[in-house]
């Protein structure tokens, strides 16, 4: 633009006043200035080692490596109490499950059981109820008979059909 200016002095922006020229900008009206890049070498520089630095760099990189495994031993320890807390809630649920289904099981045993249902069975079968005589009843109490029995020869009554 400078050249410009000095080439056509009549006709460029630099012939107009100053205050007409600057009238719409917020700038310092001073003279423009260049700036040139200068390539600076610094490869004969060499650096000098000071041990202070060094010492105070890995004090830092110890704290840090602490601290790092400060949060990940904290991070373990509390995505484990999730992941046991999970484990837990499975098993007691796994557990009322089998709560209930052992439940269900004793009710169907109970219903099996039942006398009134087992002698509809057997009359549908065919089957009668014993005449008098033909049911003997073995002694369980062991003050009757003198001590206790694994087994008897004598007394046995042989029940047979007709």
């Amino acid at each position: 633009m400078a050249a410009t200016a000095l080439a056509n002095p009549a006709t460029s922006q630099w012939s107009r006043p100053r205050q007409e020229f600057y009238a719409g900008r917020r700038s310092w009206a001073g003279t423009p200035e260049v700036y040139f890049a200068k390539q600076i070498d610094n490869s004969r520089l060499v650096k000098v080692d000071d041990p202070q630095r060094k010492r105070e760099m890995r004090m830092l990189c110890v704290a840090l490596s602490v601290l790092f495994a400060m949060v990940m031993l904290y991070a373990w320890q509390h995505f484990s109490a999730i992941e046991y807390g999970y484990k837990i809630e499975a098993l007691q649920s796994k557990r009322d499950d089998v709560t209930e289904a052992n439940r269900l099981l004793r009710l169907e045993l109970a219903q099996l059981k039942d006398p009134q249902r087992i002698d509809a069975i057997a009359k549908q079968m065919g089957l009668q109820p014993p005449d008098a005589g033909q049911v003997l009843r073995m002694e369980t109490d062991p003050n009757t008979t003198g001590g206790a029995v694994m087994a008897r020869n004598s007394d046995v009554t042989v029940i047979s059909t007709p």
